[in-house]
């Protein structure tokens, strides 16, 4: 029997879109309260931080170099993934 809580899951594509929309929708939000869009997008990325050391260590654990590496590659992964994508939209706009 596996314990689900240890247990990695694949997450879907379209679930990791839907959850970021509703952090952008909040950020929005934010932002039309009259917060600095840097400010936000500071507080966006520490609270990730937050989380991704909550997820791999727990509340009272912390990552080791080689977390804080793996955590960045995800990141830097992530970010140019999103410039690929961003940069075909720019593409198809203008075609």
């Amino acid at each position: 029997m596996t314990d689900e809580s240890t247990t990695t899951k694949k997450v879907e594509f379209s679930e990791v879109q839907d959850l970021a929309k509703r952090f952008i929708d909040l950020a929005n939000e934010i932002k039309n309260e009259g917060r600095a869009p840097d400010a936000i997008n500071g507080a966006l990325m520490f609270a990730s931080c937050i989380y991704a050391t909550y997820s791999a260590a727990g509340n009272e654990g912390y990552l080791h170099d080689s977390g804080v590496a793996k955590v960045v590659e995800v990141y830097r992964r992530n970010l140019a993934t999103l410039q690929k994508l961003k940069k075909a939209q720019s593409q198809t706009d203008t075609a």
